[in-house]
């Protein structure tokens, strides 16, 4: 077996054409939903179509490309990545990581004819032709296919991993629907590559894929036979290779991917979102991986693994998970601010932007980017509205340490120095960025309504407000500007183009230049056909940034212009040509589907639609912004503020909203008016 490289050569150019304004020049849908859990391709015309997700479980990630060619030829590169299996030298992306294309698979005779393998074969054996049908995705990828001329054959190719061990599966279901019985036989196979000793970091790693099922198998009409092929990572010369039973592998792949999407359930007149937003609940949580630093939630991509960052997990997923109440997603949030607590020290010296390689090592390459105001912000939010005060006293440390180093950093004009932001340079920040004041000012907010939920000194709660109160003017002063004839914020000291983390603000609830700050964000300066330029006039977008401009504008009270570009933004992310999650960035990573990315698409509807602002362990105020057409939004099964509860929300007459927040045994109803704030006590 060869290791093959994804080189450029067999991946697909997501972003087409120039960037365009919402609504111009729209590519029809490619997928359609099925119901809320369930999109499907039916492959017909605009072919040939490649694209690539990733499932991941706890011991691995599965990246698969996948194409169908001009005659619905299929072809498929199969990429694992076992986190806990290191490699040297130890950094970041030191994970094992394999490649497999058809033509390492083993073959496959139908009546003794050969299966002509796929698009991204080096060499075609045509004898039984393959066409592709039907792609589905569910949380487990499936192909249909019809075999041969007659099409007699139904071919089903399934791709998911294992949830808890280095394993990942290929399970191919051939179905008889002839008349005549059909002989049908896979080949045997295994192979196995190592790494040189020299280069794996605890012992011999090796890498094995193996048949499951193999033969001969004679099929009757109307009946099916099951091969398939294991993916796996061992430790040790004489670990035996895993027997693998694929349809147990897969229902617990099914099973988990339930427990997650139970959680949090949303419900709006809007089935895109819906289904969006069911979606983004798997990628944003499944990507945790059981490593021997303990529970790492990683971005992926090929690249993040068995590591945290202080923004894609402290900042952006971690407060997610407090309202999502998975059990495994709330212990790798804890364990990525226990991670960057151990690295408080009483000179203040910074926490390093990322832990790498399993706990074991850093990473702060890009400088001070503002990182411990990431931290603060996240553990802030998480803390509280996670609700519970063990674990609030647990985070506290880290939180005062973050805002002591924040306040030290604070420069002669009164906002907070760093020298890089979370895009480590890729564009200029300056020495203050608006971003990182942004997330000190509101970590010093959530820092006085959490202290004051575990009975901390006033006065050092009254000096947060007080530190907050003065940021806020310190931002308004030296940030707000006219941008590009917007009435705005410029990120840093003399910027003068318009750049996407103006958003940030909005989120922050600083509504001082909301209508400049939103029509600058929606204009054909910002807003391009996949989401928000980085930097005005120019072709790279990170959908982080969209995803906090949709959030803030919902938040500002920007509904009906939130709603139409939310609807737009989910439907090509989720129907389009590269589905069907939020991605990282383009150019770079190819539009990877990086898992934090999709914590923030929730945190749209949690943050923004509903505007929930943790205030306390058991409290929070809620800020509807239902969209014109909207008579009701519903938010089931939420585990947050130590409780378990619902939201449901209805329109009466006028802008009078209708609002029923329900518990064990327990209901409150409020009336509210549309984005006007209601305090919540459960």
């Amino acid at each position: 077996m060869k290791k093959t490289l994804i080189l450029s050569l067999v991946l697909f150019r997501c972003i087409t054409g120039n960037a365009q304004p919402v609504g111009n020049n729209k590519t029809p849908d490619r997928w359609t939903i099925q119901s809320p859990g369930s999109i499907e391709w039916n492959i017909s015309g605009r072919l040939p179509h490649q694209d690539h997700l990733e499932m991941s479980g706890q011991k691995v990630s599965l990246w698969l490309q996948y194409g169908v060619d001009e005659g619905k030829k299929p072809g498929f590169v199969r990429t694992f990545v076992f986190p806990s299996f290191r490699l040297l030298p130890a950094k970041t992306i030191a994970s094992m990581m394999y490649s497999v294309d058809d033509d390492n698979l083993p073959r496959i005779l139908l009546n003794d004819k050969l299966l002509k393998k796929g698009v991204y074969n080096a060499t075609v054996m045509e004898d039984q032709p393959e066409k592709a049908v039907t792609v589905r995705f569910d949380g487990v990828f499936t192909m249909e296919s019809v075999i041969g001329n007659s099409g007699a054959i139904l071919l089903k190719r399934s791709f998911y991993p294992s949830i808890d061990k280095a394993l990942g599966l290929e399970k191919l279901v051939f179905i008889n629907r002839g008349s005549q019985p059909a002989k049908i036989e896979m080949e045997y196979m295994r192979r196995e590559l190592r790494p040189a000793a020299g280069r794996a970091s605890e012992g011999p790693l090796r890498f094995v894929a193996a048949t499951v099922n193999d033969g001969l198998k004679t099929v009757d009409p109307g009946d099916s036979v099951v091969f398939g092929i294991s993916y796996q990572a061992l430790a040790g010369d004489a670990t035996p290779v895993m027997d693998v039973n694929l349809d147990k592998e897969e229902q617990a792949r099914r099973s988990r991917v339930q427990e997650i999407t139970d959680l949090l359930q949303l419900e709006t007149p809007d089935e895109v979102l819906n289904t969006m937003f069911y979606f983004a609940k798997i990628r944003g949580t499944e990507s945790i991986f059981n490593t021997r630093g303990g529970l790492m939630h990683g971005p992926g991509g090929l690249r993040y693994y068995a590591a945290i960052w202080a923004n894609d997990q402290a900042e952006y997923v971690n407060p997610f998970f407090a309202f999502l109440g998975d059990a495994v997603a709330t212990k790798s949030a804890m364990n990525a601010y226990r991670l960057f607590a151990g690295y408080m020290n009483p000179e203040y010296k910074p926490i390093p932007s990322s832990i790498i390689n399993e706990g074991k090592g850093t990473w702060q390459g890009a400088g001070d980017r503002g990182d411990m105001a990431m931290i603060a912000y996240g553990a802030g939010r998480f803390a509280l509205a996670n609700g519970n005060i063990d674990s609030a006293k647990v985070l506290w440390p880290l939180i005062e340490w973050c805002l002591e180093y924040c306040k030290r950093k604070v420069n002669d004009e009164g906002v907070v120095w760093s020298n890089k932001d979370e895009l480590e340079g890729r564009f200029p920040s300056g020495n203050a960025n608006l971003n990182t004041s942004c997330l000190y000012y509101d970590g010093l907010v959530s820092a006085a309504m959490l202290g004051r939920a575990l009975g901390k000194p006033a006065a050092q709660l009254k000096a947060y407000a007080d530190q907050a109160a003065q940021m806020r003017v310190n931002i308004e002063k030296y940030f707000g500007a006219t941008v590009e004839g917007f009435k705005t914020y410029r990120y840093y000291k003399g910027n003068d183009t318009l750049r996407a983390w103006i958003a940030t603000p909005l989120v922050m609830d600083l509504f001082d230049r909301k209508q400049g700050t939103i029509d600058a964000l929606f204009s054909s300066r910002l807003w391009t056909e996949d989401g928000l330029a980085s930097l005005a006039g120019n072709s790279t977008f990170w959908d982080r940034a969209t995803l906090y401009g949709l959030r803030g504008a919902f938040a500002a009270g920007e509904t009906a212009k939130a709603y139409d570009f939310l609807k737009y933004y989910s439907e090509r992310r989720l129907l389009g040509e590269h589905v069907p999650y939020a991605v990282e960035a383009y150019p770079e990573g190819n539009q990877r589907h990086l898992s934090a990315e999709s914590g923030l698409y929730c945190r749209i509807f949690t943050e923004g639609v509903l505007g929930m602002r943790p205030t306390g362990l058991r409290s929070f105020n809620l800020t509807p912004n239902l969209p014109a057409g909207w008579n009701f939004i519903r938010l089931k099964n939420i585990h947050a503020f130590g409780t378990v509860f619902n939201i449901d929300i209805s329109r009466k007459s006028g802008n009078n909203l209708a609002v029923k927040i329900s518990g064990k045994n327990k209901i409150k109803d409020y009336t509210v008016r549309e984005s006007k704030t209601v305090s919540i006590q459960l």
